[in-house]
């Protein structure tokens, strides 16, 4: 079978690239033909891509994209616009596949090849990542003049769910908000970003970049430093506790990462920022660590999201003030953590205090957070669904 993988956003091809769509690419290359298309431009690090160190069992194919410095800016939507141009023009010079693959967001490159696979009877499974323009009207968040400007990004959203012949998603709430549209796809389904835990393992075994004293705390968060995440609500909770003994590791990086440094040296918390690690470096870290944060901000749209398999894999509890009800429910469920109150530094204060205090406590949903990876966050079983609906995707057509 020839399967096509698209996806705007991958990252640098690495023996420890995380990726979804490589670790995807690996399991389906075994016996079918496959090729990644993805962006000559790389998201996370704002410039063009150099060709990867290593050698896939697939074609990996860098569409032309201008790029962009900011990420939410005009130049970003031009720049995916111009990208989505390139893989049309792309794709009718190239054999047609079988089945398409695609991620969601961006928009406009899905849109087209939307319209490509409906023309040329190619099945087009789509993989929402995250919800646009719904991430966005959240920085943005102008009464009526934001719902008029992002109305065209909508009306792209909407046309590209309603083509799917099939829906996947990284989270239950990016499936529901698919699915309302859609009328083609008889069942959805939802597979976390999730990690391999044997890779994981094997990573977390690796000596850390950081040193630890016998007597420290760390509390750490991994991810961008940007508008969706509210790391000064975690500092003004340290500052509460008093706590010298607590040292607040910030892995990632980001437009507000020189913010976010200036604002815990003036509340005097110790901390230390990492900047953007390699994924075996990120692991060997998280492994000495005693508590994780995920603080996203009010009103963000994220759901599941990469950190909550890696934080789970960890084994260690999270304190988390993220709205996001499945999120929320997960916690609840395997008594992994705590949820708090979304922008209150006392309330994450409070349950910070309690796993400091209650080391036996911490050890228990410490455990309960790797069950939880186990059963829903390890890609060695649940990407096996992926894998079938591809190669089921073609027979069904």
């Amino acid at each position: 079978m020839n399967i096509i993988i698209i996806s705007e956003f991958c990252e640098d091809f690495s023996k420890s690239d995380n990726d979804r769509f490589l670790y995807l690419a690996k399991m389906l290359s075994d016996d079918n033909e496959v090729e990644i298309i993805t962006s000559s431009f790389r998201h996370t690090t704002k410039n063009q891509r150099l060709k990867p160190a290593t050698t896939w069992p697939f074609k990996i194919t860098f569409i032309d994209e201008p790029g962009y410095q900011k990420n939410v800016c005009f130049k970003r939507f031009y720049s995916h616009y111009v990208w989505g141009k390139n893989v049309e023009k792309y794709l009718k010079k190239r054999r047609k596949p079988d089945v398409i693959y695609c991620a969601v967001p961006s928009l406009t490159g899905p849109n087209l090849i939307a319209k490509y696979c409906k023309k040329n009877n190619i099945r087009f499974v789509i993989d929402v990542q995250d919800l646009w323009p719904e991430a966005f009207q959240m920085i943005i968040n102008i009464p009526v003049v934001s719902n008029i400007a992002f109305f065209p990004f909508m009306l792209l959203a909407n046309n590209i769910y309603k083509k799917a012949d099939t829906i996947c998603a990284v989270s239950e709430t990016y499936c529901h908000r698919a699915m309302k549209v859609n009328k083609k796809c008889k069942k959805p389904t939802t597979v976390f970003l999730g990690t391999e835990l044997s890779t994981f393992d094997l990573y977390a075994s690796e000596p850390a970049l950081l040193e630890k004293a016998n007597d420290e705390i760390f509390l750490v968060y991994c991810g961008t430093l940007g508008a969706s995440y509210d790391i000064t609500c975690v500092i003004d909770a340290l500052a509460l506790l008093h706590n010298e003994k607590i040292r607040f590791i910030v892995i990632g990086d980001g437009p507000r990462m020189d913010e976010f440094k200036t604002y815990s040296q003036n509340k005097r918390i110790k901390a230390t920022f990492t900047g953007r690690l390699q994924y075996n470096q990120m692991c060997s870290i998280l492994k000495i660590c005693d508590i994780t944060v995920n603080p996203i901000a009010h009103m963000a749209s994220q759901s599941i999201i990469n950190k909550h398999a890696d934080y789970a894999a960890s084994g260690i509890p999270v304190v988390s003030t993220q709205e996001s009800n499945e999120y929320r429910e997960l916690i609840r469920k395997y008594q992994m953590g705590f949820n708090c109150q979304n922008n209150n530094a006392e309330d994450l204060a409070n349950k910070l205090k309690i796993l400091i205090e209650d080391k036996n406590k911490a050890i228990e949903m410490g455990k309960n957070a790797r069950k939880c990876a186990e059963e829903k966050f390890d890609r060695n079983n649940t990407y096996q669904d992926l894998k079938k609906i591809i190669l089921n995707s073609v027979e069904n057509k």
